[in-house]
């Protein structure tokens, strides 16, 4: 009778530390599930000490190139965001580098631009960790400047670009490369500003509206206050989008031709009459009388001459810059009450009056623009240092009016905000690295 008591224990032991190994078991495997993991886009063991997600808060870094193919250069932004999956993205780091001439340069010769971008990517490549090449995205956005070239050469420079991308170690795709539509740049630059100040941290935070002046275009986008401005304003002037969870329906318009170089080229008479050959010649009442000098532009040399002395300068060349935007700006009923950021050729201008230091900027009424114009033009000196000053701050003041900016209306002026561009680039960064993730 021992024999069988002595098994039967045996046997409930046995069965006893089956039972304890299963619920072991079974229980680690459950904790197993519940382990944060790594974001998928990047392998944990591919990231380096800094760039590592931390488990505690699920935050993770993403950095993003692109490139800005403006009428006047390319410059290239490389952003480091601090990724959250429930909040806006923080910026981390920018590292910034810019190259002359721009793309347009090398219409007729697309190859010319290799050894500029090629440049430009060693930066980014210096930049940013090597093991998160692969999954970093490069992009390029062409503005103004390529949009007022004929379709074939713009898409030969674009083909060429497309190919150094696709040759880097970087994630390049198809829609890696582009035109930037002049309404998206303004979108963009209003989400770059309003982000760096503040403005879409929060549902209630207030927004302010932007202005761009570069050399091709120009851009105004601001968030209307008032139903009526939605409802009177052109169709296309008004567009909703979403950013950072929150809609936001701005009024933004892009001004294709109307940038300052672009302006400056309208005002001098060229566009009436374009070269076909290498040079032509310019006279204008908006340069100092005697002048003359050389100017390039969109790869054609210029020589521009000032008129003898005898009409005032400032009239004659308010007339032109007149007649240039008669009836091509419409004004926007709030720009007069909503507060407003301006930069690129603005805030070049108000440093060349000594209005605001160029490093930190600073606040500039319109009617100092208009003051400084009138000033510059009634000089008799102002041509052999910078002979455009004159042309230039008539063009501003009258813009600035046209677009609805009484003479009091101080506009804020900053080309970086938290030392951080004052461009469209870093909004057009956001939206494209979200894309992604929830792609």
């Amino acid at each position: 009778m021992k024999r069988p008591k002595l098994a039967g224990v045996f046997l409930f032991v046995c069965c006893l530390l089956a039972y304890l190994m299963f619920v072991k078991h079974h229980f680690s495997s459950k904790a197993d599930v519940f382990r944060p993991l790594p974001p998928q886009h990047q392998p944990s063991s591919d990231r380096t000490a800094d760039d590592r997600p931390s488990s505690s808060s699920g935050l993770d870094f993403q950095y993003g190139i692109m490139f800005d193919a403006g009428s006047t250069g390319t410059r290239v932004h490389i952003f480091k965001f601090q990724m959250e999956n429930t909040e806006a993205p923080k910026l981390a780091e920018e590292t910034f580098r810019a190259i002359k001439p721009g793309l347009s340069a090398y219409a007729d010769d697309p190859q010319k631009c290799t050894t500029g971008i090629m440049e430009l990517l060693e930066v980014a490549q210096s930049s940013i960790p090597s093991s998160l090449w692969t999954s970093t995205p490069v992009v390029l956005r062409a503005t103004a400047g390529l949009r007022l070239l004929p379709g074939e050469k713009a898409d030969h420079l674009l083909d060429r670009v497309r190919a150094l991308f696709q040759e880097s170690p970087f994630l390049s795709r198809e829609d890696s490369v582009s035109i930037m539509d002049g309404t998206d740049e303004g979108i963009s630059a209003w989400i770059t500003v309003n982000f760096l100040t503040g403005g879409l941290h929060s549902a209630d935070s207030p927004t302010v509206g932007i202005l761009d002046l570069g050399g091709g275009s120009t851009q105004i986008t601001f968030s209307p206050q008032d139903e009526k401005t939605i409802q009177t304003s052109p169709i296309d002037y008004i567009r909703s989008f979403q950013v950072f969870h929150s809609t936001h329906t701005v009024y933004t318009h892009s001004y294709l031709g109307l940038g300052l170089m672009s302006a400056r080229l309208a005002i001098l008479g060229g566009v009436d009459a374009p070269p076909l050959g290498g040079s032509t010649e310019l006279v204008s009442p908006c340069l100092a009388p005697e002048y003359s000098g050389r100017w390039e532009h969109a790869d054609v040399v210029y020589t521009v001459k000032g008129q003898k002395a005898g009409e005032p300068a400032y009239e004659a060349c308010l007339a032109k810059v007149e007649k240039v935007l008669y009836r091509k700006v419409t004004r926007a009923s709030e720009a007069a009450d909503a507060d407003f950021y301006a930069f690129s050729y603005y805030y070049d201008r108000a440093v060349d009056l000594g209005a605001i230091e160029e490093k930190s900027g600073g606040a500039i009424r319109v009617s100092e623009y208009m003051d400084a114009a009138k000033r510059v033009c009634g000089s008799l000196s102002f041509g052999p240092q910078n002979p455009f000053l004159c042309l230039d701050l008539v063009y501003i003041s009258v813009l600035l009016q046209q677009l609805g900016f009484p003479p009091h209306k101080h506009l804020q002026l900053a080309r970086t905000i938290n030392r951080v561009e004052t461009s469209w680039a870093l909004g057009a960064t956001f939206h494209y690295v979200q894309t992604l993730r929830t792609r």
